[in-house]
């Protein structure tokens, strides 16, 4: 972490935010991609992009889940407006994960 990272709190991201038909269209394109969409269950059932798997970030189970993924795969991650997938894919980011995308803008940017 650089000097003006750390006095400014901005450390590097370690994940990609991506927008709509891009987010779509990598995640079509990845092998071994895995779809995560961290709204919560009324949320996921309410409509979800196909495939996804439905994990609450807002569940005290949250982070053990997490942590039962394979860290090799790269995780799509997504929520309503972008903001809880970024927390996610941080969380994520911390425990090892290295090839994680956000969809900036959330399911409505779709």
């Amino acid at each position: 972490m650089s000097f003006l990272q750390s006095l400014f709190g901005t450390a590097t991201k370690k994940y990609t935010d991506v927008r709509g038909d891009e987010f779509l269209n990598l995640l079509g394109s990845t092998k071994n991609a895995v779809l995560i969409d961290v709204r919560t269950p009324a949320e996921f059932s309410g409509g979800k992009v196909k495939g996804a798997i439905n994990m609450d970030i807002y569940s005290p189970n949250f982070a053990a889940s997490i942590d039962k993924l394979d860290k090799n795969k790269t995780y799509f991650v997504y929520c309503r407006s972008g903001a809880r997938s970024g927390q996610a894919c941080n969380l994520m980011a911390e425990r090892g994960f290295e090839n994680l995308y956000n969809l900036s803008g959330g399911i409505s940017s779709l």
